[in-house]
């Protein structure tokens, strides 16, 4: 029973016959059952009890990690959203802003005319030169 051995209970049994007589000791018997049952039911209950808490507060727990992974998963979903959303701004940005350079590119370069070279501009301006200097020194002469 509660780590009692055989020689114990029969010392109780002999100490509850002389206090009880043999006429109590039966019904008095059945009464320590009766409590030693209803002692273990309730310890029972209490064990199932903490035991169903215990399992209580897995769920929440395993409920919480859920909780916690879904909205994770929910803001990184919403920050691919919005970071596609922002290259799709930039994008129409970029163009509408070649768009305009474009258009106003064309409004400014003036058609048909024809650029003019530098060096031969240059070349042009000596050869102007020496034609004078050319002719002063013929009038010198």
């Amino acid at each position: 029973m509660f780590g009692m051995g055989f020689s114990e209970i029969l010392i109780i049994l002999v100490i509850g016959i002389l206090f009880l007589g043999p006429d109590k000791l039966p019904e008095a018997m059945v009464k320590i059952a009766k409590f030693f049952n209803a002692f273990k039911k309730t310890i029972n209950e209490a064990k199932d009890s903490i035991d169903q808490e215990l399992k209580i507060e897995e769920l929440k727990a395993e409920a919480m990690e859920y909780k916690k992974r879904l909205q994770e998963t929910t803001d990184t979903v919403k920050r691919n959203m919005y970071i596609e959303e922002i290259e799709d701004i930039k994008n129409s940005t970029t163009n509408l802003n070649q768009t305009i350079k474009d258009s106003i590119e064309d409004s400014v370069k003036p058609k048909d005319e024809p650029k003019k070279d530098k060096k031969i501009e240059k070349k042009d301006i000596k050869a102007k030169d020496d034609k004078k200097i050319e002719k002063e020194e013929e009038k010198d002469v």
